[in-house]
Parts: C-alpha cells; structure tokens; sequence
C-alpha cells in the first residue's frame, strides 16, 4: 500500500511518517527532501510556492509512490495535488490527513531548529489548504494526540 502522510507545515508529518513507516514495516520518504533547489530557496526567502513551483515536487512525489509499501510526507493541500500525486503513482494512495490548530502549529513551527520552512508562511499554507473530501481514501487524526496515539489510530484505520 501507499500513504502520503499530509498537512501544513509544523503538524508533525516526517516524525509522524517515519513512526508509522516503522509500525507498519514499509519505506518512509519525506517529501522536503524530494523539493527543487529552486522551491526551498523560495521558501527560505519567506515566500510561499504557487501550483507551478510544486508541480516537479508533486510528480517527484507520486513517482516515488509508485513502489509498494510506501510513506512519504507530503503537505498535499489541495485537491489538485492530491489528484496529481495519486495519477503519477498509478496505484491507490491513501492520504493520512493530520489537522491541527493554528497556535499549535505556530509553537511547534518556532521551536523547530534548521527548518527552510519561516513561520511566516504558515497562514499561507492555512488558507490554501483543503482538508480530503469524502470520496478521497484517507484518515484524519488531530495533532494535539500523542504521536504513538496518532500511529496507532492509523495504523487501526488502514
């Protein structure tokens, strides 16, 4: 099976990825690291990516997807992304959505060390994103959980 675990920035996506990779004995990829040069130069500078900018990621990302027993972290905000990603892997993708509050994502987004990603761009991601319709395959957890209650709530789900 594929997974794409996804949502903004700071919801816990590689730590949540890469426990739940391990739970379930599959390859964990986290999609930060499959991004252009030219895409984490643009958000280091505090701007946000439009559709253009993450079409060569998404396409990175579904490609990836396309060996079995596989989870990548991925923001996927939006439909069209979700679409593009699940057409390039050419299999079933679930998407395991985790949500979260604002303040939440803030406190986790400023005490992450290293990160490309400013804080600055949070309300960006927040006000493009699309939280996964009904007849999409995916699972939501909230990110105030533990993140063992988290992987196992998922790992339950699928």
């Amino acid at each position: 099976m594929r997974y794409v675990v996804m949502g903004v920035s700071g919801c816990g996506k590689s730590r949540i990825g890469t426990d739940f990779a391990k739970a379930i004995g599959a390859r964990f990829v986290d999609g930060d690291a499959l991004h252009p040069e030219a895409n984490i130069a643009k958000m280091s500078r505090g701007a946000p990516l439009d559709d253009t900018d993450r079409a060569p990621w998404l396409d990175r990302v579904g490609q990836v997807l396309q060996a079995e027993d596989t989870v990548v972290a991925c923001s996927a905000l939006k439909r069209i992304y979700r679409d593009r990603t699940r057409a390039m892997a050419g299999a079933p993708v679930v998407f395991l959505y985790l949500r979260g509050k604002r303040e939440t994502l803030l406190k986790r987004m400023a005490t992450r060390p290293g990160h490309f990603m400013p804080v600055s761009l949070l309300d960006s991601q927040l006000a493009t994103l699309e939280p996964p319709g009904e007849d999409e395959a995916h699972r939501v957890a909230d990110i105030e959980a533990r993140p063992a209650a988290i992987v196992r709530q998922f790992k339950a789900a699928v």
